[in-house]
C-alpha cells in the first residue's frame, strides 16, 4: 500500500485572492507529524503519571480510563506513521537497487 488512502481532499478555485494577480498554495502530507505526536505523547504520559490537573477532569465526570485510553490511541497513531515511513524507506531503497542492476 502507498501511502495513506483518501487522506487528502482538495479543492480548486479559480479567482485570486483580492488585489493579487495569482495565488498558490501547497500542502504536503508527511509522516514527519510523528515527531510531534511523539513529543506531545510524552508531555502527556508525564503529566497524567503524576496525576497533574487530574481531579479537574475527574470532577468533571471524566474517568482515568478514558486518559489511558487516549494514550494508547495515541501511541498507535505513532506507531501507525512510523509503519508507513518505514514502507516509503523500503521501497525507495528496493528502486534504488533495481536502478543499478539496470545501469
Amino acid at each position: 500500500m502507498l501511502g495513506i488512502p483518501n487522506n487528502v481532499k482538495t479543492t480548486v478555485c479559480d479567482t485570486p485572492p483580492r488585489g493579487l494577480k495569482v495565488a498558490v498554495t501547497f500542502i504536503g502530507n508527511s509522516t514527519d507529524i510523528q515527531e510531534l505526536y511523539k513529543c506531545i505523547s510524552e508531555l502527556f504520559t508525564a503529566t497524567f503519571r503524576r496525576k497533574t490537573f487530574l481531579h479537574w477532569y475527574t470532577g468533571e465526570g471524566m474517568d482515568e480510563m478514558e486518559f489511558t485510553e487516549a494514550e494508547s490511541n495515541m501511541n498507535d497513531l505513532v506507531s501507525e506513521h512510523q509503519q508507513y515511513q518505514d514502507a516509503t524507506a523500503e521501497e525507495e531503497e528496493d528502486f534504488g537497487e533495481e536502478a543499478e542492476e539496470e545501469a
